[in-house]
């Protein structure tokens, strides 16, 4: 294999995102590919890797990849693990890449980082799309359908959100949207759903056209991951912010024409007193009771709460937490943020009215609780509660300072499950919650669901959701009035398997399947029109 040089940025994503890089010009000795395969194994890296290991490959929730810890491991050891997987939260890969693959993805990692590219305002501006005006959009639904009882489906591979009719099960319509849409977020009526791909690209789409449609996009960045709307007083949908992987930045965009107006980069020093220039935004939330967002700067381990009120002289408050800051949810009184910083392997707590941090907990081996739980204990009164990427276990907590000030932000009990998840769900009218165990690399394992029971706090149902071959359970939500949930079936391994994805539809009190949805592409997180505006967790 030749080894290379290259003196002018490359442009390496298929969707045309600049990710741009250099091999370095190491000895003979050193991990080799060719032009072509590095630039394989890098788009590979991006769409797969860096989400966990980071663009620079400095580690956050997956461990460190910089050549001077990956070529301690050597080829087959390193093609081994990206095969297999590790019990500690990996994925396996053999169902994703080919043995090709997987080799040059162990050589990519043990040469040197190329340096990606940044993004100006201008940049965005250019890339800014409009396809219909605000004042073409019509006045009221064009179809009769409940809309409010929408799903929004990540079909994560395909670059597409599926909507379906919670009421008849039907998929609506299926959206171009851009790469692995990461979440997305509603407006304060739930009418616009604004999602955010991992190519940077942010789509703005009306629940009201017949069919829905995208009404407008705007790339922020080359990695992003969570978006919010303004939902506050006299700033409701006026401005939508973007979080991005990198550049390590967060853009403001107006809401209703998705023009990028402020770019403010998240670089700076963490809780330890050192410079992160990666210092990602792994999440943004909107707060029910202030003009601001709750952005989530993960390496620095800091919770920025960010006032839109005057986007000319932005406030941010740089609430100190742990590392690395990851998902969070509101209790149910929506003051109180509740987000992970898993690589602490803590819980960390933020009164998003004073604007300071009131609690950190520890739990286990990577909270991660995705869009998160609250329910009421009878020992305990409310509580909520997260999954671990790191081990099967989840953790339950108080989140009542008024009403039981002695177990706010203290464990109430914990309870070992079969093996590490990504996301717990529940809903009011429900006596159970259901948590995935996605992370596990035992297909029986990964494609069932454990149903926890309120009232004892102990696990009394697994249920298999699936038995096709590479496919894995994950992410549960509850439809309009809670009578059901839905389970996703996420079946991996190309193109050529995409459109055995499915959806599962459990009752609520028999917990017996009703439906199966089928033909989505590689279906992962869903969001209910109505729970999401309504905040029902």
């Amino acid at each position: 294999m030749k080894k290379f040089t290259l003196t002018a940025p490359v442009l390496a994503l298929a969707a045309g995102i600049a990710y741009m890089g250099i091999p370095s010009g190491a000895a003979a000795q050193e991990p080799t590919l060719s032009e072509k395969d590095f630039e394989e194994a890098k788009t590979l890296y991006f769409q797969r890797c860096a989400g966990c290991h980071g663009v620079l490959r400095k580690g956050a929730t997956g461990k460190n990849l910089e050549p001077k810890n990956t070529r301690k491991l050597g080829q087959k050891r390193l093609e081994k693990i990206i095969a297999i997987g590790t019990e500690g939260g990996m994925n396996n890969f053999d169902d994703l890449f080919d043995k090709a693959q997987i080799k040059k993805m162990a050589t990519y990692i043990q040469m040197d980082v190329p340096p990606p590219a940044e993004m100006t305002l201008a940049e965005m501006k250019q890339r800014w799309k409009t396809y219909i005006k605000p004042e073409d959009y019509p006045k009221k639904p064009m179809h009769g359908r409940n809309w409010m009882n929408f799903f929004m489906v990540i079909l994560r591979d395909a670059g597409k959100i599926g909507i379906i009719d919670g009421d008849t099960k039907e998929v609506v319509t299926k959206l171009n949207t851009g790469y692995a849409i990461h979440v997305m977020k509603e407006s304060s009526d739930g009418r616009f759903w604004f999602t955010q791909g991992r190519d940077g690209l942010m789509s703005k789409i009306d629940l009201w056209m017949n069919p829905p449609a995208v009404v407008a996009t705007a790339q922020i960045a080359s990695d992003a991951r969570d978006v919010a709307v303004s939902h506050y007083g006299k700033w409701k949908d006026k401005y939508v912010i973007g979080g991005a992987y990198w550049p390590p930045h967060f853009v403001i965009l107006d809401a209703e024409t998705m023009e990028p107006l402020k770019v403010v980069s998240t670089r700076g020093v963490n809780v330890d007193g050192e410079y992160v220039n990666e210092a990602r935004v792994a999440a943004v939330y909107n707060t029910p009771k202030a003009p601001t967002w709750m952005v989530a700067v993960k390496e620095l381990g800091q919770m920025w709460q960010v006032d839109y009120s005057d986007i000319d002289n932005l406030r941010i408050e740089m609430i100190n937490t742990n590392k690395y800051l990851h998902d969070g949810f509101f209790d149910p009184s929506q003051r109180y943020f509740q987000i992970a910083a898993n690589a602490s392997n803590r819980m960390e707590f933020q009164d998003t009215v004073t604007r300071k941090a009131v609690g950190s907990l520890v739990t286990g081996k990577k909270p991660h609780p995705g869009p998160g739980a609250n329910w009421v204990d009878p020992k305990c009164g409310p509580v909520a509660g997260t999954t671990h990427l790191g081990e099967g276990k989840v953790t339950v907590w108080g989140n009542d300072p008024k009403g039981r000030p002695d177990m706010a932000w203290k464990t109430c009990y914990s309870v070992e499950s079969d093996g590490p998840g990504l996301f717990i769900r529940t809903h009011p009218k429900s006596d159970y919650v259901i948590f995935d165990q996605t992370k596990h690399p035992d297909p029986e394992v990964q494609q069932s669901i454990q149903v926890l029971d309120k009232k004892t706090g102990k696990i009394v149902k697994t249920i298999r959701v699936t038995e096709q071959e590479t496919a894995l359970a994950t992410h549960t939500e509850f439809n309009q009035d809670g009578s059901e949930f839905w389970v996703s079936v996420w079946v991996r391994g190309g193109k050529k398997n995409w459109l055995k994805g499915e959806i599962v539809v459990y009752d609520t009190k028999t917990l017996k399947e009703k439906a199966r949805i089928k033909g989505l592409e590689t279906p992962t997180g869903k969001f209910n029109v109505y729970n999401r505006v309504h905040h029902v967790t």
